[in-house]
């Protein structure tokens, strides 16, 4: 299976997009009421693309996250990720794509608190059975924490929460990259140049990178903006 993930992407001339939606939809029950969260999205992202998913809180761009996350599977359409059908793919397919190509990015961090700054960052790693130290300590390095790779979530600003999060995601050398309001906790300027570490990470690691934000300075870093309302894409749509 991964060697298919690999190879999915990329054959002969034309680039495979590294992740898919087509028609895409996803609801959720509350309580008798069936809410569609998501209503046919179309998307696409290139390896190295940052595509920003933009609207007012409740549109749906958590959902479409979820479901590039391979977190949620889809009620309709097709999501592809790394060449994986996230609605056809059985669970140890889905856990080993999340675990080896998709790296997550979240607006509260979620460090593990008993952790040290290097361990959090190993943490992907070592959940696939792998070990690293160079890469990890390489990460750690160019997220501009070396002198706090000791240190535990607790001891550390948002920033330097946010960038150990930043390097977490990347350090198992991901496909794609999910972030779910990265800024959402951080002030303006260190939300920046977290942005600013998101984007030049991406670029030099080759990720595809999917970001909701309300910020819109952030999404401005895009190289291609997704509006959604109620669900539904709104923007011009260039999938």
């Amino acid at each position: 299976m991964m060697e298919e993930m690999g190879a999915a992407v990329g054959s002969g001339s034309v680039m495979e997009p590294v992740v898919e939606l087509v028609g895409a939809g996803r609801d959720y029950h509350r309580g008798q009421e069936v809410v569609h969260a998501l209503v046919e999205l179309s998307l696409s992202l290139q390896s190295g693309e940052l595509v920003a998913l933009v609207g007012p809180s409740g549109c749906g761009k958590s959902t479409a996250l979820n479901l590039v996350a391979a977190v949620d599977r889809p009620d309709r359409g097709v999501v592809r990720v790394c060449g994986v059908d996230i609605a056809e793919a059985n669970e140890d397919e889905l856990v080993t794509l999340r675990r080896r190509r998709i790296g997550m990015v979240f607006q509260a961090f979620h460090l593990v608190p008993h952790l040290t700054v290097e361990e959090n960052v190993a943490l992907p790693l070592a959940l696939d059975g792998r070990r690293d130290g160079a890469r990890v300590r390489a990460l750690i390095d160019r997220v501009g924490l070396a002198h706090r790779s000791g240190h535990y979530p607790s001891e550390l600003s948002g920033g330097e929460q946010q960038r150990t999060a930043v390097a977490r995601a990347l350090v198992h050398r991901p496909r794609v990259v999910v972030a779910d309001e990265p800024t959402g906790n951080l002030d303006s300027r260190t939300g920046a140049a977290v942005i600013e570490l998101l984007d030049e990470l991406r670029r030099s690691e080759g990720a595809a990178l999917l970001l909701a934000t309300h910020d819109s300075k952030v999404a401005a870093a895009a190289d291609r903006i997704c509006e959604l309302a109620d669900g539904r894409r709104v923007d011009p749509v260039r999938t």
